[in-house]
Parts: structure tokens; sequence; C-alpha cells
């Protein structure tokens, strides 16, 4: 039996599926301002502990739950589409179908461990070769040498290569943000969310996402 959709002014408890794993942790609360046909206009998620906005991406994919009577809680996934300004700033997030929703939490967001070859250009300061840790559709991890001039908060341009079960090799252009870095031995660990990305690169790259899950399944 499907459950019931989420209602105008109904609070959005909300998660965002980041490769940075202190922030995936973090919990907002939204409230529904307007109801669509295929998507949800939500205010600007606040962190429940301090209170501070969040501020979301096109792409980012977020894990959401909604309360009904008797403090049932009834959860879904979805991703930001766009934003629209209606006296305030809001986000407009996919909406779910009835038979998405489910009162068990699901944490299986489409990120995969993937030693997948790419090129970062880190603006003029060079060019070096990186190894991804893992991948999904909101972003990458992966390392390189600890003498690259990596910092938070930086973009930098990847070049990636994604190969397939059938043999194909897409070469995927994208921008990102980095979110964090983390030192290692002798390389460090990039986190990066992406900030520029055609919607079919994104496409592919969950994908080989799905084949992968796959794969592990299989095992």
């Amino acid at each position: 039996m499907p459950f019931l959709l989420p209602s105008i002014n109904q609070l959005l408890y909300l998660q965002i599926n980041s490769i940075d794993d202190e922030e995936a942790k973090q919990e907002y609360k939204s409230r529904i301002a307007d109801i669509e046909t295929n998507y949800l206009s939500v205010e600007i998620p606040i962190h429940e502990a301090t209170g501070r906005l969040k501020r979301l991406y096109v792409g980012d994919e977020l894990s959401a739950y909604f309360i009904t009577e008797g403090g049932v809680k009834h959860y879904f996934t979805t991703s930001v589409l766009g934003f629209k300004e209606e006296g305030i700033r809001q986000v407009i997030i996919k909406k779910p179908a009835e038979d998405d929703i489910s009162k068990i939490q699901r944490r299986n967001f489409l990120r995969v461990p993937a030693e997948l070859e790419m090129a970062v250009q880190f603006g003029e300061r060079g060019r070096t070769v990186a190894v991804t840790e893992d991948v999904g559709g909101g972003g990458i991890s992966f390392h390189c040498d600890k003498h690259s001039p990596l910092s938070v908060g930086m973009q930098i341009a990847c070049w990636l290569l994604v190969p397939y079960k059938n043999g194909k090799i897409d070469h995927i252009a994208f921008k990102g943000d980095v979110v964090r870095v983390k030192p290692l031995d002798n390389r460090q660990l990039g986190m990066l969310r992406f900030s520029e990305i055609a919607d079919r690169d994104r496409q592919k790259i969950i994908r080989y996402c799905f084949e992968r899950q796959l794969d592990f399944r299989k095992n």
C-alpha cells in the first residue's frame, strides 16, 4: 500500500548526500512551500543545532523524511532541480512518487568505490593525474600527489575516464568545488562537489554507479 505524500507547510528533515562524511551526518529542517506535478518547492534548509542556513546546489542528492500523525516517519530520496524567488528564495526538489516513500530509512546513496583515472587542472597552477576513491551523482573523491596545489574552496577542472561493462569508455569533463582535503602519507585525498557538469554526463556517471552496485551485489 503506498504512503501519503507530504503536504504544503509540512516540515521536511533533510540530509545531504555529501562526499564529506561529516556533512552527510548533519540534519537540516525545511518547510514545503508549494507542490507541483513534478516538484516540491521548499524553504532554504536550516541546521537544527546551529540555526544556520544550508546552501544547496543543483544536482545535490538528498535523503528526506516527514512525520505524520502518531510520529511515523516517511522517508524518500530526492535531488535539487533548481531555485526560484517567491518573496523568499526557495529550493525546487524532485517530487517523489507515492511508491518511492517508505517507512524504512534508506542510506544507500548512489555512491560507489571506484578507481578511475582522472586529469585535474588547477587553473593556472598546473595539471596532474589523479585516481578516484569513490564516485557518485553529486561528486567524487580522489587521490593525487601531496604536492598538488589542492585547497578547500577552490574550483578545479577535471576529465574523468568512465568504463562500462560493454567495453565503451566515456571521457567526461566537469568542474567541481573542493569541499575537503585530507593529507595522507605521500599523497592527499580531495573531496569534490560537482559545480558545472552537463546533465547527460551526470547521468553517465550514475549509470556507471548502477553497474558497480550490481557487481557488488553479485559478489
